[in-house]
């Protein structure tokens, strides 16, 4: 019988021990980190390029689209076989291409797919390539200085395709201005 207590007592003893660590101090934690200078007040991670930043307005150069918005992540459920799905990507299509100037054809896919997470900061150099000429009218730029913050950005391509981080790749952009 004194052993049954024991082990009550020890199981109660980890409970409390686990419900302080989980339910107290590690949120605590999380809480005390997030308020850290690094974060503006947008939620644009300042410190890093690990995540996407679509900042608005035509003067930049524009991520993957995303169903959520930082500093959440979502993705959805639909798939290509899905009616819904069809119709939002040829509504995207068709608004890069206005946007580009451009035939609906000549928008890469990764322009109107969104990524897994929201969060990727990475495009297609096709994508980037396709952005050139709008970013340099609007910011002023001659286009082969635009080209040259592109390509000094493309990263990647020994596993997959070379990619273009668009969150330094604006941060060059604005210093470029």
């Amino acid at each position: 019988m004194i052993s049954v207590v024991k082990q009550v007592v020890a199981g109660l003893r980890v409970l409390l021990v686990l419900t302080v660590l989980t339910g107290v101090l590690y949120p605590l934690a999380v809480w005390g980190v997030s308020r850290l200078p690094g974060l503006r007040a947008n939620a644009e991670a300042v410190d890093t390029t690990l995540v996407a930043v679509d900042r608005p307005g035509n003067q930049w150069f524009h991520t993957r689209p995303s169903l959520a918005t930082l500093p959440a992540s979502g993705g959805s459920n639909k798939g290509e076989r899905n009616a819904d799905y069809d119709v939002v990507v040829a509504q995207r299509r068709a608004e890069v291409a206005v946007r580009e100037g451009v035939p609906e054809s000549a928008v890469p896919e990764d322009a109107v797919t969104a990524s897994a997470s929201g969060l990727d900061p990475h495009i297609s150099l096709a994508y980037a390539e396709l952005q050139v000429r709008r970013v340099a009218r609007v910011n002023g730029l001659r286009e082969d200085v635009v080209r040259q913050l592109v390509s000094d950005h493309v990263e990647g391509g020994v596993v997959g395709e070379p990619g273009v981080n668009v969150t330094a790749l604006n941060r060059a952009l604005e210093a470029a201005r």
